[in-house]
């Protein structure tokens, strides 16, 4: 039967932010501007949430993995993109991503109760279905860090909208 709530989720409803919607509209130049005092571009952000879902899919799949021993090794280790290519892929990638998480949350209850294998020392295994809401729980941390940036650029709501108030 799969988690309705879960698929909106992914793509934004109420307070969360549609993460296409606001990446969409912006340019490779907005994409890799930084704010004094914050460390990362909205490129970076995009990117760090592709690492993890790539991540958490592999894991899905049934590859054994190990956590990162650092948090910088899931953020690009450069700054920015070399161009409007570059970024669009980037978007694109996490377009797609985005689908297979929503696919995920469609699918039945068996399948989201499948076990997945912990990726930490002594860690108990988890499911599918706990990874997936941990993944929406953190595009949508970072989806509001974008429309934060996004408020600094004066660049907010996206074309297609968002709250203001």
């Amino acid at each position: 039967m799969g988690d309705t709530t879960m698929r909106e989720l992914v793509y934004g409803k109420g307070a969360h932010v549609d993460p296409i919607a606001c990446v969409e509209d912006i340019g490779a130049d907005l994409a890799t501007r930084t704010v004094t005092g914050y460390p990362h571009s909205i490129w970076q952000l995009v990117e760090h949430m592709n690492y993890w879902m790539e991540y958490e899919f592999r894991r899905i799949a049934g590859e054994r993995l190990s956590y990162p021993d650092h948090a910088i090794e899931s953020w690009p280790a450069h700054p920015e993109p070399a161009g409007e290519t570059q970024w669009q892929a980037v978007r694109d990638r996490f377009g797609s991503l985005l689908a297979r998480l929503a696919s995920l949350a469609e699918t039945d209850d068996a399948s989201l109760a499948k076990a997945v294998l912990p990726d930490k020392p002594n860690s108990p295994p988890s499911t599918a279905g706990a990874i997936l809401k941990q993944i929406v729980a953190h595009n949508s941390y970072h989806v509001g860090q974008v429309a934060m940036l996004r408020r600094q650029y004066n660049q907010w709501p996206p074309l297609r909208g968002g709250d203001s108030w």
